[in-house]
């Protein structure tokens, strides 16, 4: 059994106001993970065995708004990274946090169980080259290299192995001017059903949700919604019956554009699959990655 693991950046549970995306819009994918209700806080827990839907803590018992360096480092640690820097902190890790993505993460656990981990997102040559001169790595891409698993490049795209950042590779292609063919959001989804034949962990990390709730536009929030719906409405319909489904994020953002900061919203927690009901308990986004680890 593997678990594919979805990790959306900068999604929460808002209130139905005009405002909201996901209110004022209808997205199918989302709203499967809700049982067909709308994607806001209003929606009723789901908690049978095959499927798990509800609202779960991001603030982690620390004063300030949630941050990406810190709520990622507690998503994919199960530490309370916000804790162990007195703050939250972000975008990237912070000094006291990069000891727990390269010695705690689900990726570094699993492998050392014996267990094989991949990270789904690729990156170009431009990224390698500034990271590796500043050393400044994301919480995926640094939990990834700790626990000796290669990061995928455009190679790995042609060959089918992995998904770029935007899903359907137009930007490599128009921003980046990189000889890839642009892909819909179902072929990407199936790269991703056919790594966790070969994987127990299989992690995609979608950022774009962040970015777009930072400018506060509708139409770029309704443009990057849409797009991960319909890839995570394929995996919803597609997924093999043995494999487990989970999606969470690290804080809100986009669903409140009256605003350009995060917000204090209880993020989805979403999980469908053999082993749904295993977190059934969580109650927090520090308590993803124990379960994670107990079911692979």
């Amino acid at each position: 059994m593997a678990v594919l693991f979805l990790f959306i950046d900068g999604v929460g549970l808002g209130e139905t106001a005009p405002k909201n995306p996901f209110s004022k819009n209808r997205y199918t994918g989302f709203e499967a993970m809700s049982g067909g209700q709308p994607f806001t806080r209003d929606a009723h827990s789901i908690l049978s065995d095959g499927h798990l839907f509800k609202g779960i803590d991001a603030t982690l018992g620390v004063e300030g708004l949630p941050q990406s360096g810190t709520g990622q480092a507690t998503l994919f640690t199960g530490r309370n990274a916000a804790r162990v820097v007195g703050r939250h902190f972000g975008p990237f890790p912070h000094s006291k946090t990069k000891p727990l993505l390269r010695d705690y993460s689900i990726f570094k656990k699993a492998t050392e169980r014996g267990k094989s981990c991949v990270f789904m997102n690729a990156y170009p040559d431009i990224f390698f080259r500034r990271s590796e001169q500043n050393n400044r790595w994301s919480c995926t891409t640094l939990m990834t290299k700790s626990a000796g698993i290669p990061l995928h490049t455009v190679e790995d795209l042609k060959k089918g192995k992995a998904i770029t950042a935007e899903i359907t590779q137009q930007a490599w292609r128009e921003q980046l001017a990189i000889e890839i063919p642009e892909i819909d959001p179902g072929e990407a989804a199936e790269r991703m059903l056919n790594q966790a034949r070969s994987h127990d962990i299989v992690l995609y990390e979608y950022y774009l949700t962040d970015k777009a709730g930072h400018t506060q536009s509708e139409a770029e929030a309704g443009k990057v919604i849409s797009r991960f719906s319909a890839f995570l409405e394929y995996l919803i319909r597609n997924r093999n019956d043995e494999d487990t489904l989970l999606l969470s994020s690290d804080h809100g953002n986009i669903e409140d554009l009256s605003t350009k900061t995060h917000t204090f919203n209880e993020v989805p927690l979403f999980a469908e699959g053999p082993a749904a009901g295993a977190f059934r308990d969580v109650g927090s986004i520090r308590d993803i990655a124990p379960v994670i680890l107990q079911v692979v």
